[in-house]
């Protein structure tokens, strides 16, 4: 048997209203997030939508993660296009092998059930 174990997530950025201190110029969010800047533009790896309640709504991955992530916002063919509201914390783990991401997307989608990914679903 396979074990496999997820990584602890590189980046965690939560939806958030932004608190200015005196002078402090506002970052514009982008829905709701202003933390963008922490997800690395170069590098490939898997992320995870989380809602409130911290239920796994749907796992992807990509060669440069920002730049995907952005398109479940941006996107009208996006399956998260519907439920863009609902995202309240995005988990990025930083994985450049192709093949490793491929197993954790797959392993992520199954073992915490992701609601709305329809590919690589396993279970029932």
């Amino acid at each position: 048997m396979i074990k496999i174990e997820l990584p602890k997530p590189d980046v965690v950025i939560y939806q958030r209203e932004q608190v200015l201190k005196d002078g402090e110029v506002p970052i514009t969010p982008f829905h709701g997030f202003i933390d963008f800047h922490k997800i690395t533009r170069e590098n490939g790896g898997f992320f995870l939508f989380y809602n409130k309640a911290n239920e796994v709504l749907f796992v992807g991955k990509a060669r440069k993660i920002r730049q995907r992530i952005k398109k479940h916002f941006e996107d009208n063919v996006s399956p998260m296009k519907k439920y863009r509201d609902e995202i309240y914390k995005i988990e990025v783990y930083e994985v450049e092998d192709p093949m490793e991401r491929e197993i954790y997307e797959t392993y992520a989608i199954n073992t915490l059930r992701a609601k709305h990914n329809i590919d690589k679903v396993f279970y029932e």
